[in-house]
């Protein structure tokens, strides 16, 4: 069996051996897929199914497993709706045990490919990847439809208030990750907090929307789930557009860093540009978009302190790898934009 960091795949043989034994096959071997924001996500194999196990990242806290149950439940909930989702299977408090060591969900593996890359472009008509990218946007604002009340999700977040909560969130995040001088970020800050909008009607909100978290499937490529859930809540919708936004326009607002958050989207390969999906939004709601300069200004403010904090934490030898010594550089750029978004 493989050995994988954060997993027992013979502890967890036992376990669908037991607890879903329509499912075990033989012994079970694990893989970390590569991907999601801080949760682990391993790829199952040797079950009658191919399956996907989500847990805590390493050294995580307690009250972290909180985030396992939520996702679990909010994919739960939406896998009778239009939202494409993958088939939860079991959600399982292990904390002390053998498996994980803490609470984990594991659901079906949904086919397809995430697009991350230009060259994952080579394989698909630009036609195509013109009607993924409208299908995407109509996609959300199905996701914005959903009823929260009648899937069971009418407690899953408090939606009032909820632009104030975040700014304070995030406002708290930075300061807990300050090593050098920021000001354009600190000018933006302070703007988004003297320019809060009226809030839209409240909706389930996924928190990190963006094409490469979409799994991608067929010759002509076709949304198969939609991934990565553990920001989900009750709140503002134009919150999830506002961060579409700024992943579909992340090349020309990182320039010369532009690898450091890699993205598939690029016009020259049929990718439309971001107010056509905007009207898409639109038509399939059934509502006109409101200015997003405020969101799209939030957006890049979320961003900018994710990334001073991995800032932050390579300065201190808390993290290694390529790539994370330059994450800093797309601070002052991210900010600027907000600037001139707000």
């Amino acid at each position: 069996m493989t050995a994988v960091p954060g997993l027992d795949a013979a502890a967890l043989t036992a376990w669908l051996a037991e607890r879903h034994p329509d499912l075990a096959a033989g012994p079970l071997t694990a893989t970390v897929i590569a991907g999601g924001r801080s949760n682990l996500t391993y790829a199952i194999e040797g079950a009658r199914l191919p399956l996907v196990l989500r847990r805590p990242p390493l050294g995580h806290v307690l009250s972290s497993a909180h985030d396992m149950r939520r996702e679990h439940r909010v994919i739960s909930a939406l896998g009778a709706t239009a939202v494409p989702v993958p088939r939860a299977v079991d959600v399982v408090d292990d904390t002390g045990g053998r498996i994980t060591g803490t609470v984990f969900f594991v659901m079906e593996r949904a086919p397809g490919r995430v697009l991350n890359r230009p060259e994952h472009n080579a394989a698909y008509s630009a036609a195509g990847l013109r009607e993924l990218s409208l299908d995407l946007a109509a996609t959300l604002a199905d996701l914005h439809a959903v009823d929260a009340a009648s899937v069971g999700l009418a407690d899953f977040g408090r939606p009032a208030g909820y632009l104030a909560r975040q700014l304070s969130t995030w406002r708290r995040q930075l300061d807990a990750s300050r090593s050098r001088e920021t000001p354009l970020l600190d000018r933006l800050q302070e703007r988004l907090a003297t320019t809060v909008p009226g809030e839209s009607a409240a909706a389930i909100v996924h928190g990190d929307y963006r094409l490469d978290n979409a799994l991608v499937d067929g010759p002509e490529p076709h949304l198969t789930a939609i991934l990565d859930w553990e920001m989900a809540t009750l709140g503002d919708p134009l919150v999830d557009l506002g961060m579409f936004a700024l992943y579909w326009d992340i090349s020309r607002v990182a320039g010369d860093a532009t690898g450091l958050v890699p993205s598939a989207v690029d016009p020259d390969a049929g990718y439309p540009a971001f107010d056509e999906l905007v009207d898409a939004y639109a038509t399939r709601s059934r509502h006109p978009v409101p200015d997003l300069g405020w969101y799209r200004a939030f957006a890049a403010f979320k961003l900018a302190v994710i990334l001073e904090g991995i800032h932050y934490r390579f300065r201190a030898g808390d993290t290694v790898g390529a790539g994370f010594d330059r994450m800093g550089e797309l601070v002052e750029p991210l900010a600027r934009q907000g600037l001139e978004e707000s």
